[in-house]
């Protein structure tokens, strides 16, 4: 499949099976993914795999930064999480803005990658990935911020790959304005 059918064919699975790649396989393309652009090559960002009960930590984590009693169930919605963490570097020439948007870069391509291998993917935010908890189970350094997660499992059987609206490039494409 050429890059362009797998960035064509993406969706997002918001339901997916009990399966998970392994730890090596998701390095293989952890490997690949951070081939991404990277200013001064500074790589700043990591990506943390959490299974099993790591998942109900942050799900206690995430009630915390809710105010709720019981753990929230988000985590558990699949097998594999992969939090994605920017790690700003010290730079004069490359801007924090700039690295996150590396480590959005890496986390987007991570999701090409898994899913072009059969997995199912969605990424998941929320205003709790700044609370104080959900940076504590994480590990997060002061240096370091949280931007969400992807959620990986098996693509349920049977389900289509779904439609998305296709894209009007015109409406997002445009001139450099001429001066007047």
């Amino acid at each position: 499949m050429s890059a362009i059918d797998a960035v064509h064919a993406r969706r997002s699975w918001s339901k997916v099976t009990d399966a998970a790649p392994s730890h090596d396989e998701l390095a293989e393309l952890v490997a690949a993914a951070g081939r991404v652009a990277d200013h001064s090559s500074l790589r700043p960002w990591r990506l943390i795999e959490l299974r099993d009960g790591d998942r109900e930590t942050l799900g206690r984590a995430i009630a915390k930064a809710n105010g709720d009693k019981e753990m929230s169930s988000k985590p558990l919605r699949a097998p594999l999480l992969i939090a994605i963490v920017v790690s700003y570097r010290p730079s004069g020439k490359v801007p924090r803005w700039e690295q996150a948007a590396t480590a959005a870069g890496v986390a987007h391509t991570l999701s090409l990658l898994l899913d072009e291998a059969g997995w199912g993917v969605i990424w998941r935010t929320g205003h709790y990935t700044r609370d104080e908890a959900v940076a504590k189970v994480h590990g997060l350094r002061d240096n370091e911020k949280l931007l969400g997660w992807l959620y990986v499992g098996g693509k349920p059987a049977g389900k289509d790959k779904g439609h998305h609206k296709k894209l009007d490039p015109e409406r997002f494409l445009s001139s450099m304005p001429q001066p007047r």
